[in-house]
């Protein structure tokens, strides 16, 4: 069973998501929380696996929230899901680069919510290519000279390869075709990878990417 929190300060949002998760055989609302710093307290009590995160809340941003869901080591198994009013919102990125695995925009299909809260607990970042190119391209109008990531030189050659296409945005079948492998075989070394570089899913893994100079603006194209 997946146990999901729900952090959002207003009501009828929290009531609709709990109605469509509650309905499904293998998803349960473990609780709910009205502002960031109550997530937080509630995601070290019950454990969830996925923290539905709204981005604007009281006390306690969502941002924040993430940032300090991500950095308590008893925590490592919650993935927080940010939810926001647009798709663009200006603080996705960062909640990316504070721990999130992705996020929804709020009027999201119910299909799609539900097998993006599956698709967390299996390990899968919310990104979608078109989303990760655009998360890169912030990032590359916001920082400088990359710097190298720790345990980048753990890596492998074909290691380094398979996260320079990750941070460009394809998927394991997509990088299966670009170096002729089986999806499997692309799959174990991006898992691999997000190993030696402690990277918590894909989504962080495309940042390190990034900031490791691994992936450069001009290849988005």
């Amino acid at each position: 069973m997946i146990r999901v929190l729900l952090a959002d300060d207003q009501l009828l949002v929290r009531a609709g998501f709990r109605a469509l998760l509650d309905a499904q055989p293998d998803i349960e609302v473990a609780g709910e929380a009205a502002d960031g710093a109550q997530a937080v307290r509630l995601a070290r009590e019950l454990r969830p696996h996925v923290v539905l995160m709204d981005i604007r809340m009281p006390l306690l941003d969502g941002l924040a929230a993430t940032r300090a869901i991500s950095a308590d080591q008893d925590l490592a198994d919650v993935r927080v899901v940010m939810l926001t009013t647009f798709e663009l919102d200006e603080y996705v990125f960062e909640a990316i680069r504070a721990g999130a695995s992705g996020f929804l925009v709020k009027d999201t299909e119910p299909e799609e919510l539900l097998r993006a809260v599956r698709a967390v607990v299996e390990g899968n970042a919310l990104l979608s290519p078109g989303v990760t190119r655009r998360l890169i391209a912030e990032f590359a109008a916001r920082s400088r000279r990359p710097a190298p990531a720790e345990g980048l030189e753990r890596l492998t050659d074909r290691e380094r390869e398979v996260m320079a296409l990750v941070g460009t945005g394809l998927s394991n079948e997509e990088i299966a075709r670009r170096l002729v492998v089986s999806p499997l075989t692309a799959k174990t070394h991006v898992s691999r990878t997000m190993v030696k570089l402690g990277a918590r899913d894909r989504a962080q893994l495309v940042v390190l990417a990034y900031e490791s100079g691994l992936v450069l603006p001009g290849w988005l194209g």
